[in-house]
């Protein structure tokens, strides 16, 4: 159970700035005032995006929804793919994928309860932890990290409309090659299908959360549906005993499969870091946290599974039935000879990967960037800040390129591991899981969070600390083991972050003052 207490802040604090109904500071898919604002919230902190939900209604399939559409993407597809062809047994590569998503599953709970008995999304949660100044750290973090793969899953979403125009409008092919109509990398189709879903995303998160979930309670079961299509094509062209769950030979048996299935589970984690560590984005939407818990369990182990060996199936019919082995979906109903088939199938895809963009890279900015000035910038500016920057990044130059896809991969893990395990260490064993809401917004001097200027330097230093050493390895593959423990840079950063910030945090002189049970409310 989670205690919400009352503040104990006696000052008197400015009352917030009131806000029109066609202002720009509305809550996310909520009319003006879905957020509640009391008159002692400080307006420095505070507008009706960030402010605790007055209503809280999504219930379990809202949340499974939310999951399918983060796994049902192109990047999915792919990833779940790339397990079965890592040279092990195709039961070694399920227990892999099964302990790795029950991990994921198990930590999206931990971090789903604080937002979800709250009300609040994750910046204003972390201000528990690191300040009420401080929270813009991890914030400001995650992103911009978020930014980056807005840009990539949008350009890979184009890449997949490409496919439907050239196949549709066969004279638009010359358009497609870099060289003869190009700018800055990317060709003039490319850039005119890349800014059509740049604005198609922004006009469905214009439209507000409510929006959001009812296009992601779409997403996720057209793409099943296609799904099965595709592999019910597969299957009538081949034939059922052509199918194989191993992609590839088996090069590993006995112990030494062991650290390749240690690998496997660590990309499953490493994949859902990103929205694992904001899902408190979401939960706080959930009517109660038995419902999360329940879509948690859908969308992930039992999701994730169902989704993982359908992947394979489908991939491993490629090869009787085309010659060879296609790992991107695309590319496999493009080989499909029906024009009706193609576009079917390169749409829904395309929608899904908007789906999963909206879902993991473009609300969690919104909150974070509304964070750092909340009379400011409104969560829909939020939002349009980060898609502007995931132009400005040419996305395609940085997908394009290996190197920088798993130095980016490997350097998210180093600094989201860190955030995460302080956020959980605080809010478990440090505060016993008691948050004090109202001075979250409370800018005084003697708040609960105010620390030291407004910052926690138990948890800046138990950051950069985690951050810093989850980064060696990755900075330094060229030494002994270090290829091999960068992969590991998630759970390096988080769990140096978790224990640094629990010893700072309770046993030197930053330790920080717990919440006082006098006056607790208690929520199941």
């Amino acid at each position: 159970m989670t205690d919400i207490l009352p503040s104990r802040t006696t000052t008197t604090p400015t009352p917030p700035k009131e806000t029109g109904s066609a202002d720009l500071v509305e809550a996310a898919g909520h009319p003006v005032g879905g957020g509640l604002i009391k008159p002692g919230y400080d307006p420095r902190l505070t507008n009706e995006d960030l402010a605790p939900l007055r209503k809280q209604t999504w219930s379990s399939y809202n949340i499974f929804a939310f999951w399918m559409s983060d796994v049902h993407s192109v990047g999915g597809y792919v990833t779940a793919g790339s397990l079965f062809a890592l040279g092990l047994a195709s039961w070694q590569v399920l227990v892999a994928l099964l302990v790795g998503i029950t991990i994921v599953y198990f930590f999206c709970n931990l971090v789903a309860k604080p937002s979800q008995v709250t009300g609040v999304p994750y910046p204003v949660i972390c201000r528990s932890v690191f300040g009420v100044l401080g929270a813009n750290i991890p914030a400001i973090i995650r992103g911009l990290i978020a930014v980056a793969w807005y840009g990539i899953q949008t350009f890979l979403a184009s890449a997949a409309l490409d496919v439907v125009l050239i196949k549709l409008f066969p004279s638009l092919a010359p358009y497609a090659v870099v060289e003869d109509y190009g700018f800055a990398g990317l060709s003039a189709l490319g850039w005119g299908s890349f800014m059509l879903l740049w604005v198609l995303q922004a006009c469905v998160f214009w439209r507000g959360m409510e929006s959001i979930r009812r296009f992601i309670d779409f997403c996720g079961p057209a793409v099943y549906i296609v799904m099965f299509m595709l592999c019910g094509y597969l299957i009538y062209q081949a034939g059922w005993s052509a199918v194989d769950l191993t992609l590839g030979d088996v090069k590993y048996s006995g112990f030494d499969a062991v650290p390749v299935m240690l690998g496997a589970i660590a990309l499953v984690v490493s994949y859902f870091s990103g929205p694992m560590l904001n899902f408190g984005d979401f939960s706080r939407y959930g009517k109660s946290f038995a419902a999360v818990k329940k879509g948690n369990f859908l969308g992930l182990p039992l999701n994730f599974l169902v989704f993982s060996v359908l992947v394979v199936v489908t991939a491993s019919l490629t090869l009787p039935v085309y010659g060879e082995l296609i790992t991107d979906p695309v590319a496999t109903v493009a080989r499909i000879d029906s024009t009706f088939a193609i576009v079917l199938g390169a749409l829904t895809f395309t929608i899904a990967t908007i789906g999963i963009n909206i879902v993991a890279n473009f609300i969690s900015p919104a909150f974070d960037f509304s964070n750092v000035s909340p009379q400011k910038i409104s969560w829909r500016a939020g939002g349009m800040i980060a898609a502007i920057g995931s132009i400005l990044i040419t996305p395609w130059n940085l997908y394009n390129n290996p190197d920088v896809i798993h130095y980016t991969l490997e350097t998210l893990g180093a600094f989201i591991g860190p955030l995460f395990g302080i956020l959980i260490a605080d809010y478990y064993l440090v505060r016993k899981q008691k948050v004090i809401v109202d001075e979250l917004f409370s800018m005084s001097p003697t708040g609960t969070y105010w620390y030291s200027k407004g910052y926690n330097p138990a948890a800046v230093i138990a950051t950069v600390v985690g951050a810093v050493v989850a980064m060696v390895p990755v900075l330094g593959k060229d030494l002994t083991g270090m290829y091999t423990a960068a992969q590991y840079s998630w759970f390096i950063g988080c769990g140096l972050g978790f224990a640094v910030y629990y010893l700072l945090a309770t046993r030197t002189s930053l330790a920080v003052r717990n919440a006082s049970s006098p006056g607790t409310v208690t929520v199941d």
